[in-house]
């Protein structure tokens, strides 16, 4: 008997991991998965769970493991003589909770039954163990490493609240994808942390001068094209009030931004996290606001205006102390004046408190036309730092400022034009199937927007796994993404095929081209009619997209 192990060869954290590993994994029946390092983002707590056992028949047990020589003295916990700052009780609680919440927004389908193991393979405990919150059947010592997987299994069965259905291989596959997903996205955004805080990074250096320009002023708005650093401002703003002690909130109005937000802070230290990171819309659900239904109508006037007016009505009430002293915006120009209306009561000092707003008006797509509540003049940001000077020069013609490129040309826009009442998708999917190819591309690389609708496997992939689990897909990087140019401000690939399958008559279209040509790093691929194209983006958009064809 093996257990199917993710990875094959872990890189173990101590001698003790790899010892529980080894015993579970010989134990195990081969329908039994076992995931080593689990790691989860979400809110402000990142954990990453030692051991994940997935067992269909029986369920899923969340393994903390512990070396050492473990006691328990007078309530407190101690590992070889050290007292430990949480209990690996605590640890494993918070982690069995925050796996069941993030399974819980992305599967559609129940994971069975779950509960929680403390291993301690070093330790013989006391037969007359009685701790509180650790019965002796959730914690097992040296004495049950030989017959590991049947403790688990026993310990499944005595837990009262682990009563449902039990897993099924289904429901494990689809766990394991979700979860390779996250851990993927998690670690891709470790290395982007990484390159950031690189003191070699002449881009960044330079956009901390940016904010140190700005450090005398309590209230500001930044203004900019696409790629001209934004979002990462936004965030390095954020991270610099939480670290003078405010209690901070950074909001946005893109799903799939404030994912990038959450895995990135979750890779600060804990107390340069702001105190609250994500969506506008989850303000008013943190605060109790009644979760929507059929009854109260539409489902966009629930988000447009019934959440903003509640967030209002919630926060007036707050005493001052559970009231944000900083808040930043990204994306604020698809903010409608009724969510700053909602955004001030939260604010301590309201008018005349923190509040930085990052936006690019030629990226309003949504019409909502809010103003942020600032009356300082903008403060330009003039230079394009995502794109090659190629792509920065296709859309500069739609972009609010001039921009100096700080990059290289790099190659050249691929157009792939499409005869009228050909199928634009079709065409965009053949574009895809081109670049990979070419082995210089890997498919995690790659993206397809469309600017008219959403492309099948979109639909399919949120369908399977919720919209976090689709987004997580993203950050995972481990396949072509398929998305749409509405959800993608912020983002960006190192290429991206455009499907130009929405009409020239939108009255959003040149702000939907804006923002797909405007997402590529290294290669942009363009794909449509060229009368759409021309309709649009106008004559000199349309000869610098189609120049390498002309």
């Amino acid at each position: 008997m093996t257990a199917h192990l993710i990875p094959q060869e872990p890189d173990f954290a101590s001698d003790a991991e790899r010892d529980v590993w080894d015993a579970l994994a010989e134990q195990l029946p081969p329908e039994a998965t076992m995931i080593c390092g689990q790691r989860i983002t979400a809110n402000r707590h990142e954990v990453e769970i030692d051991v994940l056992v997935l067992w269909p028949g029986v369920g899923t047990i969340v393994v903390e493991v512990k070396g050492g020589v473990v006691e328990v003295r007078d309530g407190e916990w101690y590992q070889s003589r050290r007292q430990l700052k949480k209990s690996p009780v605590e640890q494993v609680r918070l982690a069995k909770h925050e796996l069941n919440t993030f399974l819980k927004g992305r599967l559609s389908y129940g994971i069975g039954k779950l509960t929680h193991v403390v291993a301690l393979p070093y330790t013989r405990l006391d037969p007359k163990w009685a701790v509180p919150d650790a019965p002796r059947h959730l914690v097992a010592d040296s004495t049950d490493l030989p017959h590991l997987a049947g403790f688990l299994r026993r310990g499944v069965e005595q837990e009262a609240h682990a009563a449902g259905q039990v897993l099924t291989p289904a429901q494990r596959d689809g766990v394991v994808k979700a979860l390779r997903a996250t851990h993927l996205a998690v670690l891709n955004h470790q290395d982007l942390a990484a390159r950031i805080a690189d003191k070699g990074n002449e881009l960044t250096r330079e956009q901390e001068r940016v904010l140190s320009l700005l450090r005398f002023q309590h209230r500001a708005q930044l203004v900019g094209g696409a790629g001209s650093g934004k979002t990462h401002l936004a965030l390095m703003k954020a991270r610099e009030l939480t670290r003078q002690g405010k209690r901070v909130a950074l909001v946005c109005y893109s799903r799939g931004l404030a994912r990038h937000f959450q895995l990135l802070v979750g890779t600060w230290p804990e107390e340069e996290r702001p105190l609250f990171v994500g969506l506008f819309h989850d303000l008013p659900v943190s605060l109790n606001a009644e979760p929507y239904s059929p009854e109260m109508g539409p489902e966009a006037t629930y988000y447009d205006e019934f959440l903003p007016r509640r967030l209002r009505e919630l926060a007036q009430d707050l005493p001052e102390e559970h009231r944000f002293e900083g808040i930043v915006v990204d994306e604020a120009q698809d903010f409608a004046n009724a969510w700053w209306e909602g955004l001030m009561p939260l604010l301590v000092g309201g008018a005349d408190g923190t509040l930085f707003a990052f936006a690019d008006s030629h990226q309003e797509v949504f019409d909502r036309g809010g103003r942020a509540p600032i009356d300082l003049s903008p403060f330009p940001l003039d230079e394009n730092l995502r794109n090659s000077a190629t792509i920065a020069a296709c859309f500069a013609p739609l972009a609010p400022l001039e921009q100096r490129p700080r990059l290289d040309p790099g190659v050249p826009i691929v157009w792939v034009p499409v005869a009228v009442g050909e199928s634009v998708i079709g065409a965009a999917d053949d574009a895809v199937e081109s670049v990979l190819s070419d082995d210089a591309w890997s498919p995690g690389q790659v993206a397809l927007l469309s600017t008219g609708h959403r492309h099948q496997v979109q639909i399919e992939t949120v369908e399977t796994v919720g919209h976090e689990g689709y987004w997580d897909e993203f950050f995972a990087a481990n396949d072509v993404f398929y998305g749409h140019v509405l959800g993608f401000k912020g983002l960006e690939r190192d290429v991206v095929v455009l499907a130009l399958d929405g009409p020239a008559e939108d009255e959003r279209a040149v702000q939907k081209l804006y923002v797909g040509l405007s997402r590529a790093k290294a290669l942009l691929v363009v794909v449509g009619e060229p009368e759409v194209l021309r309709r649009i983006g106008g004559d000199e958009v349309f000869k610098r997209v189609t120049l390498s064809v002309s």
